[in-house]
């Protein structure tokens, strides 16, 4: 088969051990002599699958016990909308932390339905750092809004120090599981799993149980947290496809020894790319500034348009997908997620010395 290095940013790389695992049991799991997306979400083969994916994130994560995970589905466009319905009522403000397209659409949505307020943005510096953080009176706001890691542009918050709200929820779809993270911190973490976690289809929503008493208990039920926690995501059916290979990629990482062992690798993936960057004299120009690279989405820009034109032809010809950056900022992104492995950073580095040594001059 064909060798390539998938840097896409979502749906992205899945471990080659779980899509090899998958293919051995699609036919018949668990010896029932059907696959796993053919058997009852109601039973016990599959809401085993269910339940252990909830430990193994529990577990992974250091979850509290003071929380509730649910498996929904929608994407974390939907939790966009949901979020502000569930707890945003007549007469009270949340607060936003703009720092990416994500960020915006998550407060344009949550406007359609309450109030809302920019704490602050980092729109104006074409969103290359992570903004300084404002001091803000806390009770001002219901909950507030920030976006850990941004795909399109390339920034990370290194850590959530500088923020402090008694309800703080966090859009983590791109950089959840890549890391340790204060979960205690949240009041709620969601996450699209199609990154890091799993396939598309299923969005990972941890949820503190004490908020569910502030939630708007007049919602058309399958919009309603409180429906999804008191069903265990079982008020419809589930994705159960996704789920299943959520289970395998959860599996894989604590096989790997757990989110120590990942934070190590994808710090060392990264410094890879980024030493290929800041050796090229310039001819690659991160977009991100350094103190606020993200580890998992790589972003930067070549001298023109038509080098970069040749630079994604010739990388697409070594076998490289996915370099080409989000088409509302152009230049060039390497996602280099938990399933990308090292010999792909490692090939991608190389190529971009070459190609450098080629075109620099």
């Amino acid at each position: 088969m064909k060798q390539v290095f998938n840097f896409n940013a979502g749906p992205a790389a899945l471990p080659k051990e779980v899509l090899q695992q998958a293919q051995q049991e699609m036919l018949n799991f668990k010896d029932s002599g059907i696959s796993v997306m053919e058997h009852s979400h109601r039973g016990k083969l599959y809401e085993s699958v269910h339940e252990e994916a909830k430990t193994l994130l529990k577990e992974l994560l250091s979850i509290p016990d003071s929380y509730e995970v649910l498996f929904l589905q929608g994407g974390a466009s939907l939790q966009f909308a949901m979020l502000p319905m569930n707890f945003l009522k007549q007469g009270e403000l949340a607060g936003f932390i703009t720092t990416g397209a994500w960020s915006e659409k998550a407060r344009n949505e949550a406007a359609k339905i309450g109030a809302t307020e920019e704490i602050v943005s980092g729109k104006e510096q074409n969103y290359t750092t992570i903004p300084a953080l404002p001091s803000f009176a806390e009770d001002r706001y219901k909950y507030v809004h920030v976006t850990s890691n941004n795909t399109i542009f390339g920034t990370q918050w290194e850590n959530f120090n500088a923020i402090s709200h008694p309800f703080l929820i966090a859009d983590m779809s791109s950089d959840i599981l890549s890391r340790k993270i204060p979960v205690e911190k949240f009041g709620i973490i969601y996450a699209g799993a199609q990154k890091n976690l799993g396939p598309a289809g299923v969005t990972v929503v941890i949820l503190r149980k004490d908020l569910l008493q502030q939630a708007n208990k007049d919602l058309p039920a399958i919009l309603s947290y409180e429906t999804h926690v008191k069903n265990r995501s079982l008020y419809n059916t589930p994705p159960t496809f996704s789920i299943y290979l959520l289970h395998l990629v959860l599996q894989w990482v604590k096989s790997l020894g757990g989110l120590d062992a990942i934070e190590k690798k994808n710090e060392e993936k990264a410094a890879f790319i980024y030493e290929a960057i800041d050796h090229s004299n310039g001819f690659y120009s991160g977009h991100a500034t350094k103190d606020s690279r993200s580890l998992m989405n790589i972003t930067f820009t070549l001298p023109n348009e038509d080098l970069t034109k040749t630079f994604l032809a010739e990388a697409e010809q070594r076998g490289f997908i996915g370099l080409a950056g989000h088409r509302s900022v152009g230049g060039c992104r390497a996602s280099t997620y938990n399933a990308v492995p090292m010999e792909a950073c490692k090939a991608l580095r190389n190529f971009m010395d070459e190609f450098y040594l080629n075109y620099g001059n």
